[in-house]
């Protein structure tokens, strides 16, 4: 009886502990260039590509929402477990969104998709009952003034 109260009280901790999915922010200095992300899907659907690997395929939306040019320096995410756990990092800087094909400057009150497909093992399929990420995408406007954009999503299988 001991362990199931404490396995209730454990999972009530992770339940406040979790942000909720869709919850977001921004940084930016008013009369410069600002950013709005979007993830798509949301929630991000694993699919089992082998085994106990798995690929997350989503997209991201980035708009410009300050009405000035600004230029993508860094896309990332963090997924997090049960209780706010990380469990895997993935950032693409610049150059890698370049190498994918993907333009890093977005014009003003213009939008960039960016289509991401990571690949991770999951070592328990447990995991994805309390799963989420953070996504964030730095920039900079053509003033050199910096923005941010952040926004967290559930993760499924």
């Amino acid at each position: 009886m001991r362990r199931i109260a404490l396995a209730f009280l454990t999972l009530i901790a992770a339940a406040c502990a979790t942000p909720k999915p869709g919850t977001g922010s921004t940084s930016s200095v008013p009369g410069h260039g600002a950013i709005s992300i979007q993830i798509i899907p949301n929630p991000i659907v694993a699919t089992r590509v082998s085994g106990n690997t798995y690929e997350f395929p989503f997209e991201v939306v980035v708009r410009e929402t300050g009405g000035r040019t600004v230029n993508v320096d860094r896309v990332s995410a963090d997924v997090y477990a049960i209780g706010r756990v990380r469990v895997a990092s993935e950032s693409y800087n610049m150059a890698d969104i370049q190498n994918l094909g993907y333009s890093t400057t977005i014009p003003a009150n213009g939008t960039v998709r960016y289509r991401f497909a990571p690949r991770k093992s999951v070592g328990d399929e447990r995991l994805f009952g309390g799963v989420y990420a953070e996504l964030h995408v730095e920039a900079t406007d053509d003033t050199g003034t910096p923005t941010r954009a952040t926004t967290t999503v559930t993760v499924t299988r």
